[in-house]
């Protein structure tokens, strides 16, 4: 007489690309997450094992599909770039992202920003900065030993880990980026371009005049 032994299979976890939370409540805050983001993007540019993303959902623990976060913006030493429909870690080497962004509501709860702090600091997030742009009020912390600490001063404070500086002298935040240029919005890179263009333009009008055929 055989016996036979069902083997129940633990039901596959799934690790949802959204949270089904919006991005943005309003336009100003979704402006700054896109400058931050595109701004550290191009920084890294030609760095392959830099990767930086925007409200992507980080799941730090395998098989634990509660336990996540959706940055507004991070960025991760060590990592390729590339799409990821969220961020899950052990299929990352276990590299938590090292510098996290949170920009601000009007309508933020104070136990949001609460439960945020706590889960970057429990995952080792090595720089978190918090920016309130209706207020233009820029917060950061560092890791000191196994926690985040606090910045005393953060306007003029130099990150570490991305090498930007942070300037609030002006009363609104400016994000430098180490060769001296801040970060811009989209609209003002393609404004810098057009500028670059007529420039151009006007050069090579001034050039045929002088009897010079300008190259290109």
């Amino acid at each position: 007489m055989s016996t036979q032994t069902l083997v129940r299979r633990k039901p596959e976890i799934k690790y949802p690309d959204s949270d089904g939370q919006p991005m943005s409540d309003n336009t100003l805050q979704f402006q700054w997450m896109v400058t931050l983001q595109g701004g550290l993007d191009a920084l890294f540019r030609d760095d392959p094992a830099v990767f930086v993303a925007g409200d992507l959902l980080w799941y730090p623990i395998e098989g634990d599909n509660a336990t996540r976060a959706a940055p507004d913006v991070m960025v991760v030493f060590g990592r390729p770039k590339g799409y990821r429909g969220s961020y899950q870690q052990w299929e990352e080497d276990d590299v938590a992202p090292q510098v996290v962004f949170e920009v601000l509501s009007p309508h933020v709860r104070t136990s949001e920003v609460v439960g945020k702090f706590q889960f970057y600091d429990r995952f080792d997030v090595e720089e978190y900065y918090v920016f309130d742009p209706h207020k233009s009020d820029l917060t950061g912390w560092i890791r000191r030993g196994r926690g985040l600490a606090e910045i005393p001063q953060v306007d003029g404070w130099t990150s570490p880990r991305l090498g930007v500086r942070f300037d609030l002298s002006s009363g609104d935040l400016q994000v430098i980026g180490p060769d001296g240029r801040p970060f811009v919005t989209y609209v003002e890179v393609f404004e810098q371009l057009e500028r670059e263009r007529q420039r151009a333009e006007r050069l090579a009008a001034q050039l045929r005049a002088l009897g010079v055929e300008p190259n290109g």
